[in-house]
């Protein structure tokens, strides 16, 4: 076989030629430990001038993200959700989206950064090797432990640079105001909307189907009527909203069938008006027993007993309906004489 057809590999080095004929050539081991670098010390760790512009940069960076959260609470206060804007290459978005992103991330990004430059330039960076030991924590571990704990948080300068410690705790405890005030867009606040209705002293009470005002006679005994608030128009925008608060049921039972006191002195001649919607979870109940006088809910059987109160006699509905005061004006018509005395429909946290 010629040399040329010898693999390159196989070949003797240069190296193997200045070695002794029969003699082995012994390599270096490639595992070896090289130890660590010599330490190098940066400006800041002799220079207190330069450690001073570093310790308010970090300041600057943290005071940055506490104006930011700021912007992020103004923003979000102050902006309309419906407001756009024009952003090159991004067109047209949403101004609010827009402000929220950019500040929050701002006030991330310089809590972030302000972190890195303090590490980076400030806490010590001396390379320490430490041979592993075992997992049980023995009493001079602890020691040891304790030791470089407070050898680190020397070396941070933490407790000595107290411009910029002051301000990381500042931008910290800021921040999580972010997620607060987002806490405020899982729904608009109900105030006092949710204990009041349409209903008030004068309103005359109309037919739904009809939407004509009623009269006395107009109510036969044993039947179930539905009605609505006077002045409100199903094309309004509002309608729905409206009627989901102010539905109404009007029944006629004979006066000496009334269980409740309170019940016949609410009524007229008899006929008393409940709210339509259920205490469950709001759905409208539109079926009637003239026998037994009870009014059930379609959605999950919660049956009302309409000659005592309305009180739940059945079912998942966790309190009675609530009952309109009604009389008859100077021109013969049903009207109410105020709104419901109690919150209509399902429970809700501020109830109270």
């Amino acid at each position: 076989m010629s040399s040329q057809e010898i693999p390159e590999e196989n070949l003797p080095s240069a190296q193997d030629a200045d070695q002794p004929h029969g003699s082995v050539a012994v390599k270096e081991d490639p595992f070896a430990d090289p130890g660590l670098p010599p330490h190098e010390h940066r400006t800041q760790d002799i220079d207190e001038r330069a450690a001073k512009r570093s310790e308010r940069v970090v300041a600057m960076l943290f005071t940055v993200s506490m104006l930011s959260t700021v912007a992020f609470i103004a923003s979000f206060v102050t902006l309309k959700a419906d407001k756009s804007i024009f952003v090159f290459p991004l067109g047209h978005i949403s101004a609010l989206n827009f402000a929220l992103g950019v500040t929050l991330g701002l006030a991330l990004f310089c809590i972030g950064a302000g972190a890195v430059h303090w590490a980076r330039t400030l806490m010590s960076d001396v390379e320490v090797a430490d041979d592993r030991h075992a997992i049980e924590a023995e009493p001079a571990v602890k020691a040891k432990v304790l030791a470089d704990f407070k050898q680190g948080a020397k070396e941070s300068q933490f407790g000595r640079r107290k411009l910029m410690r002051n301000t990381l705790f500042g931008a910290l405890a800021m921040v999580p105001l972010s997620g607060v005030v987002l806490l405020r867009e899982l729904g608009p606040l109900p105030e006092t909307k949710l204990r009041h209705t349409a209903w008030k002293a004068g309103k005359l009470i109309v037919n739904v189907n009809t939407n004509q005002p009623l009269r006395p006679s107009d109510i036969a005994v044993g039947s179930l009527t539905f009605a609505k608030p006077e002045g409100l128009e199903e094309h309004a925008e509002d309608f729905q909203q409206v009627m989901g608060k102010a539905a109404l049921m009007l029944i006629r039972i004979q006066p000496d069938e009334i269980k409740d006191k309170q019940e016949l002195a609410w009524g007229h001649e008899g006929i008393v008006a409940y709210s339509k919607v259920c205490t469950h979870v709001g759905c409208p109940i539109s079926l009637y027993e003239q026998q037994t006088h009870h009014a059930l809910c379609p959605c999950h059987q919660s049956t009302f007993d309409l000659s005592d109160g309305a009180r739940v006699i059945f079912g998942p509905a966790g309190h009675a309906l609530p009952q309109l005061r009604i009389g008859v004006s100077d021109d013969g018509y049903l009207q109410a004489l105020g709104d419901f005395t109690e919150p209509v429909g399902p429970a809700f946290w501020e109830r109270g």
